[in-house]
């Protein structure tokens, strides 16, 4: 990973948008501070593309789409899109699945988390579990206190046992029935929303995360960035980002966000 700093003005000019993750990328542990909500509102403001791109639920989704300072948002790790459509004054909602898949897989979801709570002592299901729509959110270090790795690393097994994805964000496993993660609704999103192939654009995009879950993204976009604590999942966080924030968390976003809007881009 190298130095945000190094990223090219060149490439700081060209970009058109930003797609950000939520816990411990835009927040700091836990709160969404004033300076990383007006980082975000500075780069809506300036005609960036905003897009946040997390694994909370359906029901934050909603609000986040509704009012913040931003264009859509990816949720519950790719199992859709929200967007607040201003002409028709209504939120659209876009899912991967239709209804009845989404609570055939609800009820499938409800034995695996039974059998984590038996098996994982000191887990819990996430405090946002029932605004969710599609996924399971396991709590390890969020309202818990924090698991070992080897406690975590167990609920991911017992999630792909059950044919489950499953990933490890900040705070929470998320597990889910299918085949799609944030990339895969990110790129549907930016194809039906704003006609972009992210196969021939992702360079004119830039993605901030700080988790394993990130990992697709960071892959994806040549022009990833990690904020600073990203480091700290070390060899469990797969594929990096190319570039690294020297702030933490929301300061590291908003470090981003500075650079981007000094760029004159």
């Amino acid at each position: 990973m190298k130095p945000l700093a190094q990223m090219p003005a060149a490439v700081l000019q060209r970009i058109r948008g930003v797609f950000c993750d939520i816990d411990d990328t835009l927040t700091s542990a836990g709160k969404l501070t004033a300076r990383a909500y007006a980082a975000l509102e500075r780069l809506h403001a300036a005609g960036k593309l905003v897009v946040p791109i997390t694994g909370r639920p359906a029901g934050w989704c909603d609000h986040i789409a509704r009012m913040w300072p931003v264009d859509a948002v990816v949720g519950e790790n790719g199992a859709f899109y929200f967007y607040y459509d201003q002409a028709q004054r209504k939120l659209a909602q876009r899912f991967l699945f239709d209804a009845a898949t989404r609570a055939a897989n609800r009820e499938k979801l409800s034995a695996v988390r039974e059998r984590i709570l038996r098996e994982v002592p000191g887990c819990a299901p996430a405090s946002d579990q029932h605004y969710r729509e599609a996924d399971l959110a396991i709590d390890f270090c969020e309202d818990v206190p924090r698991l070992p790795y080897a406690e975590v690393d167990r609920i991911v097994a017992l999630m792909r046992a059950a044919g489950m994805n499953a990933k490890i964000s900040s705070i929470h496993v998320n597990g889910w029935f299918g085949d799609y993660d944030k990339l895969g609704m990110t790129r549907t999103l930016m194809q039906e929303r704003c006609g972009v192939d992210l196969g021939r654009e992702q360079s004119r995009y830039v993605f901030i995360g700080d988790s394993p879950n990130d990992a697709p993204m960071f892959k994806y976009f040549s022009n990833s960035v990690g904020v600073a604590n990203v480091s700290d999942f070390g060899v469990r966080l797969g594929d990096a980002p190319t570039y690294v924030c020297s702030g933490r968390s929301g300061e590291g976003f908003v470090e981003l966000a500075e650079l981007l809007l000094e760029s004159g881009g």
